[in-house]
């Protein structure tokens, strides 16, 4: 499956998707939350940035460009400065946006979102403000978006449908859209809106509701696999559906089809912001599916985008590169953390690319113990990756003398990468660790508090571009030569 997965997602192409639905502006204004204010007992915000990106049909867009597909847009906009931001953002996505047109007396879907900033780290959205029509389109409006799909219709390979009920994707139009795909033999995939009736969908290729939109649509609570099963069997039946999706947020998504019916499971996530994810999985499966990869897979690389998406902040895109990189970390395993310095290189450079700050240690690491164990905690809570330079046994044995190391390199290394607080283990020969600062040039360097007298070593390297040196607190009495010496003593006493 590993293999598959890199295949398919490094192969995927330039595929072009006609991504028609509901665009919107999502404006992000942070501020630092300074005090309360005197008027009512709300937060004072001091505003410091306003950032704006692509939301609704417009997140899919950006998403299948981000991807490398090629995205092509269908929808409306307002005759304001929303709606120029709007196709700004669009055009540095890579998207056509030559279907997108200007409603008069209509705005721009907007979300506005007021994020707090206490001590200028943790972003907290506070307030969400809306803006939007969702009347129906004019006649006129309804004729140019049909005549844009037929046009458009022939150049691509998948048409996507994000429906978020706001006036676009009527019921009439979205049943022509469908026929009009059947006919020319496009797939049609469909991100329905919240709303019990799904019958405008009948004939799409494939349809991914959350566990919310397909609660709703089947009558009864999709609280796990099980219900998410018959929800789907109904769906696929109902809707003469070749296949749907249903994600189920943290546990993954349920794929049905007439060949197959199974959870597909994600890894678990520390969740920044969920908003967006949905996006990111329509995109990734339309953009799969548009290059003939099967569901399956399809959706494997869905839960692993929308994985990925849900850990940054907003609506933010995921690239083929961050999906690959991430393939290739759940395949790891504790045996793949064990690097050559050669080999660790290629991937520290990968996790910088990804603005994931690097932590460097080293030692012995003989007979472990709880010292070390709470050492390496403060390892992980210092950055994002920890390395571990790791004493060879020759190395060892000029430091603590010809009885040591008690357990070979090899083992100490295999114990190291059990733990889930380290990343990657490197042994080295030298009886100090600078050539391998050198070579890793981590963000920041850690040793013990007792090496505050003798002087770390790499400290001035690290300093000299910008790194930082970290003392960590000992726990008493704790250490891997004071443990040998009393398991000796005990077995001295027991002859």
């Amino acid at each position: 499956m590993y293999e598959n997965l890199l295949k398919t997602i490094t192969n995927l192409g330039s595929p072009k998707v006609l991504v028609v639905g509901d665009f919107m502006l999502d404006v992000y204004i942070y501020g630092d939350a300074v005090k309360i204010s005197p008027e009512a007992p709300v937060p004072v915000l001091k505003i410091t940035e306003t950032e704006h990106r692509c939301g609704g049909a417009g997140s899919v867009a950006a998403n299948i460009s981000a991807l490398g597909a090629r995205a092509y847009c269908i929808g409306i906009m307002g005759d304001d400065r929303d709606g120029e931001i709007l196709q700004e953002k669009l055009l540095e996505a890579g998207a056509d946006i030559d279907s997108l047109f200007k409603a008069v007396n209509r705005p721009t879907i907007s979300k506005q979102r007021l994020i707090g900033l206490a001590q200028h780290l943790h972003r907290q959205q506070l307030i969400r403000m809306d803006r939007e029509s969702t009347e129906p389109l004019s006649d006129e409006l309804n004729e140019a978006i049909l005549a844009a799909y037929k046009d458009k219709l022939p150049q691509v390979d998948m048409v996507c449908l994000q429906d978020y009920n706001k006036g676009l994707l009527s019921d009439s139009l979205c049943r022509q859209m469908i026929r009009l795909a059947n006919q020319a033999n496009k797939k049609v995939i469909v991100d329905p809106s919240l709303t019990s009736d799904y019958s405008k969908y009948i004939g799409a290729t494939a349809i991914t509701p959350n566990r919310k939109e397909s609660s709703a649509v089947a009558g009864f609570e999709v609280i796990n696999a099980e219900m998410a099963a018959k929800a789907a069997d109904y769906l696929l039946q109902k809707l003469h559906l070749d296949a749907v999706v249903v994600t189920l947020d943290k546990e993954g998504a349920y794929l049905k089809t007439e060949s197959k019916s199974l959870m597909i499971p994600t890894r678990p996530r520390s969740v920044y912001d969920v908003t967006g994810a949905g996006d990111m999985v329509m995109a990734m499966l339309a953009a799969a599916l548009a290059t003939g990869c099967d569901y399956e897979t399809a959706v494997q690389l869905s839960n692993i985008a929308g994985g990925i998406e849900v850990e940054k902040f907003g609506t933010a895109t995921v690239t083929i590169g961050e999906i690959a990189d991430e393939i290739i970390d759940q395949n790891r395993g504790t045996s793949g953390k064990i690097r050559t310095a050669d080999s660790l290189l290629s991937e520290l450079a990968r996790h910088r690319r990804q603005k994931r700050s690097i932590v460097f240690t080293n030692g012995c690491f003989d007979v472990l113990h709880r010292g070390h164990i709470e050492y390496l905690q403060f390892c992980r809570q210092q950055g994002d990756i920890v390395v571990v330079g790791l004493n060879s046994d020759g190395s060892v044995k000029t430091i603590k003398g010809p009885e040591r190391p008690i357990n070979n390199q090899h083992d100490r290394a295999g114990v190291l990468a059990a733990l889930e607080t380290v990343d990657y283990i490197t042994i080295f020969n030298e009886p100090d660790p600078m050539n391998l600062i050198k070579k890793v040039r981590p963000e920041i360097l850690v040793k013990g508090e007792d090496w505050a007298v003798k002087g770390v070593v790499g400290r001035e390297f690290v300093e000299s571009y910008g790194g930082k040196v970290t003392l960590a607190p000992l726990v008493n009495g704790k250490s891997s030569t004071a443990t040998i010496e009393e398991m000796r003593s005990l077995e001295a006493q027991s002859r």
